[in-house]
């Protein structure tokens, strides 16, 4: 695995989760797994186990010099993890943040490049490298234009786009940092030239090009991203690629995220012992000193930005508070605008006892709101996956989504959806408009409060799913054979 992200070390996103999921299962199923990080300031060390320097004299070839860097290794839940450390004068990782520097596209042409001199120099010549998102989409162009040529000609790689809004816009400078040169070549619009600005070098288009298979994190995604605007600009390449391009539906780490052996929810529970959710409901109420009723509470999980529908997140609040139910909120907002209003309306409704808004990034809190909450929105313009309605099924905890992405693939509508009454698990709706969220709320409210019994049966037909790694580990598995053998 080479990757800008493993959970708990250095973890934005979902991406994280995937990295280390994936790799554990993989692990499990009897193969050999490392994975390659940048060692980046903000880590957290304390999830390391056994860090110690591996590498101490590794020349990553630069401009027409090289760059000094150090591999540590150490253990991060069991599994092996390789930190790159450049010693340079552009501090590509010595920073506080891990995106959002004017110059990302350079620092992971970087780690791509030293990923792969690591490799070589070390005499690591894996069957399949798994590469993640546009930081990585230079190690396939790497692989075949330079380092096959000396050593590395049986590599073959698969490439996974976890967000396609996410490319890597890059100029002609990268080509000269990493010794591809020859910018008539790869300027070409069948290779990484982007396809709306001819100036400027397109990182995930080069993954997708170069590599021997191409990824995304759920079929129904794999399917909008050929067929509508939400592959970004990159439609014609995926159909130039497409009998290389299918979607894996991500899994979900039930050691992590499991109601029966949760360290972080103060009653554990599972199918027959459903009633102990209630425990957890009262001290998420205690916790964010919300009044103790009769009433189902709503969360919402996640980032507040444009994709995950913020116009919705605050519709589903209000409307929920006029309806006989609580909210709760839990996430950042990495945009400013969307954080001062979301700032401007918790201070509006800081005396309010039915609701509470917590404005930050907080996994272990995250825990107490999946087990305490009776329902759970996602309402996102576009989710190539979404993670937080696989977890809310295993907590008993009723989805209400749009029908995007990989929320298409997990969440069937209990009223409307053709499969069998036992597997309809909760609420979806179409349109990303108040009417439609509305009535999604309003049939999932009004179960709750006139039919606790059927709300029951739809909590325990969630409980059932399996979104584990199990079926995602095998489908890769398959990929990697198919692949190693071409």
């Amino acid at each position: 695995m080479v990757a800008p992200e493993c959970a708990p070390v250095a973890q934005a996103g979902g991406l994280g989760d995937v990295v280390f999921g994936l790799s554990r299962e993989l692990e499990i199923r009897g193969n050999a797994v490392e994975i390659i990080l940048p060692k980046y300031d903000q880590m957290r060390y304390d999830r390391i186990w056994g860090l110690k320097l591996d590498y101490q004299d590794l020349w990553v070839p630069w401009y027409s010099a090289a760059i000094h860097c150090s591999v540590y290794f150490g253990f991060v839940n069991g599994r092996k993890c390789f930190f790159i450390e450049p010693h340079s004068r552009d501090n590509f990782f010595h920073r506080p943040g891990t995106y959002g520097y004017a110059d990302d596209a350079m620092r992971f042409a970087f780690f791509s490049k030293a990923a792969l001199e690591f490799m070589l120099k070390s005499n690591k010549r894996p069957d399949v490298i798994h590469c993640h998102d546009w930081q990585t989409g230079l190690v396939p162009v790497l692989l075949f234009e330079i380092y096959k040529y000396h050593g590395m000609h049986n590599q073959r790689v698969c490439f996974t786009i976890h967000n396609f809004r996410h490319q890597g816009p890059s100029g002609a400078e990268l080509l000269w940092a990493t010794g591809l040169g020859r910018p008539e070549h790869y300027f070409h619009y069948d290779r990484l030239r982007d396809n709306f600005n001819h100036s400027l070098l397109n990182l995930t288009k080069a993954g997708i090009v170069y590599s021997n298979v191409v990824t995304t994190v759920s079929p129904h995604h794999a399917w909008e991203a050929l067929n509508t605007d939400q592959n970004f600009g990159l439609g014609h390449t995926l159909w130039v690629h497409r009998g290389k391009f299918s979607g894996v539906l991500n899994g979900v780490d039930y050691d992590v995220w499991n109601p029966e052996i949760d360290g972080f929810i103060p009653r554990r529970y599972n199918v027959d012992s459903l009633n102990l959710k209630y425990d957890n409901k009262r001290a998420l109420r205690e916790r964010f000193w919300m009044r103790d009723g009769f009433k189902p509470i709503v969360a919402y999980i996640g980032r507040l930005d444009m994709q995950k529908g913020v116009h919705l997140v605050r519709h589903a609040l209000f409307y929920s508070l006029g309806n006989g139910a609580q909210f709760i909120l839990l996430g950042p907002s990495p945009e400013p605008s969307i954080n001062g209003y979301f700032w401007h309306l918790k201070h509006y409704l800081n005396d309010n006892p039915d609701c509470h808004l917590e404005l930050r990034f907080d996994s272990e809190l995250a825990h107490l709101v999946y087990a305490g909450a009776d329902m759970l929105i996602v309402p996102s313009n576009y989710e190539p996956c979404g993670l937080v309605q696989m977890i809310a099924l295993k907590y008993g905890t009723v989805p209400i989504v749009r029908a995007v992405g990989g929320l298409v693939d997990t969440v069937f509508d209990r009223d409307y959806c053709s499969r069998p009454h036992e597997e309809r698990n909760g609420y979806v709706f179409d349109n990303a408009d108040y009417s439609g969220i509305e009535s999604a709320l309003r049939r999932a409210l009004g179960l709750w409060h006139s039919y606790p019994e059927e709300f029951r049966r739809l909590m325990v037909n969630g409980m059932h799913c399996d979104y584990s790694w199990n079926w995602p580990g095998q489908h890769y598995l398959n990929i990697y054979e198919y692949i190693r053998h071409k």
